[in-house]
Formats: C-alpha cells, sequence, structure tokens
C-alpha cells in the first residue's frame, strides 16, 4: 500500500512538474519573442490611409499622389468631401488619418470653434482668391450700391473683404485680423452691398451679382475664366497656402512623411499645373 502510494506520489509529482517546465518554456518563448519583436505601434506600422480631399480637380492630382505613394509602399485611400465643414470633423472623429483641403486661417478657426487637435505637416498648392465680374471689366466700373458675392465662413470673408480693401472698394478699421468681418468695414465710399453666401455657392452665384470674390477651386468648379476676374489678392507673403494635415500626435510619424513626400515632387507638381491651369501654384 505504502509502496503504491510512493509510486502515485512521484507519478504526479512528475507530471506537475513536466506541465510546470512546459508552461515555463512557453513564457520564456513568449518573452524572447517579445522582446526580439519590435513594439508594434499602429502609426508606425501604418501601410494603409485615407486622406480626405474636395471633389473636383483636386481628384486628378491625388491619382497621382496615390501612384507615387504606391512606389513607396504606402496605400492611400482617398475619401472625397463636397464641402469644407467635413473633412476636419471626419479627421478629428478617425474616419481618415489625414487630409488636404484648407490653408492655416481656415484651421485656426476650426480650432477655435470646434475645438479640434488638427496640425498641418506639409503645404500643397495657393489657389489665390478673386474677384470676379460677368457684368463689369475693371474694378472701377462697379457702380454705387453694387452688389458684391463674399464666401461666409470667418477666414475666406476676411481673405475677401482684404481684396476689396486693395482694391479701394472698402477699408477696414485699423488694427483689423485676417479674421475680419463686415462688422470691421469702417469706409464704404460706394455703398456697395455685401451678400455672404456659401463658399460653394457665391461662385455660381455671379450672374445675380454685380461681382463676388470666390476662392479659385470654386471658381472653377463654377465655369468662372480668368476672363472673369477682374481682381485678385497678391501672391507675395500669401498666408493661404493649402497644405496636408492630421491628428495632433501622428505629425512625426514615418507613414505621415511618406505621404507628404509623395505630394511634394515634380510627377505631382506636373499634374497640377495641367489640371489648375495657372490658377493655382504649387507652395511648397
Amino acid at each position: 500500500m505504502s509502496d503504491l502510494t510512493n509510486t502515485s506520489s512521484f507519478s504526479l509529482r512528475s507530471t506537475l512538474n513536466r506541465r510546470s517546465g512546459l508552461a515555463l518554456l512557453f513564457a520564456s518563448a513568449v518573452a524572447i519573442g517579445s522582446l526580439m519583436a519590435p513594439h508594434a505601434s499602429f502609426a508606425e506600422d501604418k501601410k494603409a490611409i485615407k486622406v480626405g480631399i474636395i471633389s473636383g480637380e483636386d481628384e486628378d492630382v491625388w491619382r497621382v499622389v496615390v501612384a507615387k505613394a504606391a512606389e513607396k509602399g504606402l496605400s492611400i485611400e482617398t475619401v472625397v468631401f463636397n464641402d469644407y465643414t467635413q473633412p476636419n470633423e471626419a479627421l478629428e472623429r478617425g474616419e481618415i488619418d489625414a487630409n488636404a483641403f484648407q490653408h492655416q486661417p481656415y484651421l485656426d478657426n476650426q480650432i477655435k470653434t470646434q475645438g479640434y487637435h488638427i496640425v498641418r505637416v506639409g503645404y500643397t498648392g495657393v489657389w489665390p482668391i478673386g474677384l470676379y465680374s460677368k457684368k463689369y471689366k475693371k474694378v472701377a466700373d462697379l457702380p454705387e450700391g453694387a452688389v458684391i458675392g463674399l464666401p461666409n465662413d470667418p477666414s475666406n470673408e476676411g481673405r475677401a473683404l482684404r481684396v476689396l480693401q486693395n482694391e479701394g472698394v472698402i477699408k477696414l478699421k485699423d488694427g483689423t485680423g485676417i479674421l475680419a468681418t463686415t462688422a470691421d468695414i469702417a469706409e464704404n465710399p460706394k455703398k456697395v452691398e455685401i451678400k455672404e453666401l456659401d463658399a460653394g455657392i457665391v461662385g455660381r452665384s455671379v450672374e445675380d451679382l454685380d461681382a463676388a470674390v470666390v476662392n479659385t477651386d470654386w471658381a472653377l468648379k463654377s465655369g468662372l475664366t480668368p476672363e472673369s476676374r477682374i481682381a485678385q489678392e497678391p501672391i507675395a507673403d500669401n498666408p493661404y497656402r493649402n497644405f496636408i494635415a492630421v491628428k495632433a500626435g501622428n505629425e512625426n510619424e514615418a507613414w505621415v512623411k511618406t505621404l507628404v513626400a509623395s505630394y511634394q515632387n515634380d510627377a505631382v507638381k506636373a499634374e497640377f499645373d495641367k489640371v489648375y491651369k495657372g490658377t493655382g501654384l504649387s507652395a511648397y
């Protein structure tokens, strides 16, 4: 009886020891594997991303960007939006990884009003905003009481008002910043009437107005040509260069650097020049 008990105890101990040994061996293998393998970072290892852009000509430009990125091992899916309010919201929510459609004054206002955590990572192009008219050939020809359309979002409205100020149509209050509004108009010698419209609508409304300040991308979408442009903002020291943006905290990730490099190259510039026909300029 004692021999059987001892034998059984020895057998049980052996089984437990074997199990313990296997468990220890497995744990050691996992630990060694963890040390040998790089610690995975979702952002660092990202090989496929989504980029928000605005519909239209930029889709052609981004087809070339996508091809250049593929050569570098980064897969880009473009997500097309139809207005300016959606891409930053989508980026903030993590529905896309980057976007490319805005300038710094616009982003600054979005951060102020919406609390977004978005940063600029690489410039793309600049589209000098212009004053268009189908009725008059020169700014000086605009009559007293002329109705002039402006984009109604804060950054572009301030930009449009500065075009009118540069042309002597109005004068803004001293010290007015880039986010000027119609309330900042100090002098209006021609008593022009300002009509504030959505940026996507103002260009299509030119025929119903005496003139309108229209963002160049929307001017192209609205069928406006340089022949209808009677004034344009200066290009030198222009603060309205567009850029690629990402969520704060991602700006130094490897995929971001690849994304920017995939845009800032001669192949993309050639397509950009072809698509925008000189109305937009590469700005990096």
